[in-house]
């Protein structure tokens, strides 16, 4: 961070500017048990959202205002062309990307952002949180589809979710958030809002769905009373699924997702009115039925990207979940034992600012987004 002095009706007033290290200047930085070398990969972008790693060393980097970057091995940017209509508004836009997962033989993407579907009584667009397949072809998208669409549009432009995964199985988990509207919604089966959802890899509803034969209930959706997932990961090898959820103030969350469950939002949570502090409405703090998170982040970090890290690049936190955070401005590493979090540490704590993703590397690197109008992406790796 650094400092801007400026003098307004005779005043000095001292205000804290975001500066990021230089990409030539590696920080090296200590934690309670490795020490961690952070180097800056690209600058420039306009609050970036996600970032897919390629296989040949270069990554996708999307902007919240609509722009999908390709990112060379050099840290070069190049603006990819052939996307869809996508509406820019507060935080919604263009949000996750991910590759296929036979990608090295189809170059397919999967991409969800914001689209306008509507408008409302009083003349206020709808938006909707949208999922697209396209094809990658060097600096351009072709053969683009549009696989699904929330038809329970909100006026704009709050809690969208919107991250993806793949499990195992080859079924794509997509989050969606409860839009900041109404949230109750997110206990209702009928509506998108406040949902983990599960589809096929063209968009379709998998048989084995959990409410796939409940009547009344969207088919696409895993598990429900959710508030605005933004960040999620799952175990290749056990299909474990790990998704860090927004609470209002406090009551931020990291679950283990099961098909079909209830996670509670609004009428079980943790969390604060904003207003009030006074317990979120009429809910309760656990209730028989409802799957407790397994971390209780109170107050919020506001999280985001979520990833684990393996022994074989990090000796010393072998199977240690790290989170992205916001507002906290930090990584957040949560040591897990048997289903159960018994420690958790602080990383990097304020020095790049707000931290928007996180994703693993092929070598075990930490990749970090930094959610900024001047955002940048980092490569965080072990030091000595």
């Amino acid at each position: 961070m650094k400092t801007l002095s400026i003098t307004l009706f005779g005043l000095v007033l001292v205000l804290s500017t975001h500066s990021p290290a230089a990409a030539a200047d590696p920080q090296v930085v200590r934690s309670e048990y490795q020490a961690l070398q952070v180097e800056q990969v690209a600058s420039g972008l306009e609050h970036p959202w996600a970032i897919a790693l390629l296989p040949d060393g270069g990554a996708l980097v999307t902007e919240r205002h609509g722009r999908l970057n390709r990112l060379d091995a050099a840290g070069q940017t190049h603006e990819v062309t052939g996307l869809p209509a996508i509406t820019a508004i507060r935080q919604g836009g263009l949000l996750d990307v991910i590759l296929d997962h036979d990608f090295e033989s189809n170059n397919l993407i999967y991409m969800t952002y914001v689209s306008a579907t509507g408008e409302g009584d009083n003349g206020q667009p709808l938006t909707s949180t949208t999922l697209a397949r396209a094809r990658l072809d060097g600096h351009a998208l072709t053969d683009l589809e549009v696989l699904f669409q929330d038809s329970d549009p909100a006026p704009p432009g709050v809690h969208y979710g919107s991250r993806l995964a793949w499990l195992p199985d080859g079924t794509l988990l997509m989050s969606i958030g409860d839009r900041g509207f109404n949230p109750p919604r997110a206990q209702d089966l009928g509506d998108y809002a406040g949902t983990l959802l599960r589809l096929n890899a063209d968009g379709s509803v998998p048989a084995d769905n959990p409410f796939v034969d409940h009547e009344g209930a969207k088919p696409e959706i895993y598990a429900y009373g959710l508030r605005n997932i933004q960040g999620l990961w799952v175990d290749a090898n056990t299909g474990d699924i790990w998704a860090s959820d927004h609470g209002p103030r406090g009551g931020d969350e990291l679950n283990l997702i099961v098909a079909g469950g209830n996670y509670g939002w609004p009428a079980v949570t943790l969390g604060r009115d904003y207003r009030t502090q006074a317990q979120f409405g009429d809910s309760v703090r656990s209730k028989p039925g409802v799957i407790d998170p397994v971390v209780d982040w109170t107050p919020s970090i506001a999280p985001s990207g979520l990833t684990r890290v393996s022994g074989e690049h990090w000796p010393r936190w072998d199977g240690n979940i790290i989170s992205g955070g916001l507002r906290s401005e930090q990584l957040r590493r949560v040591v897990l034992e048997d289903g159960a979090a018994v420690h958790e540490e602080a990383l990097i704590p304020g020095l790049l600012g707000r931290i928007r993703d996180v994703r693993s590397g092929a070598d075990g690197s930490l990749w970090v987004l930094t959610d900024h109008a001047d955002g940048g992406v980092y490569r965080i790796t072990p030091a000595g």
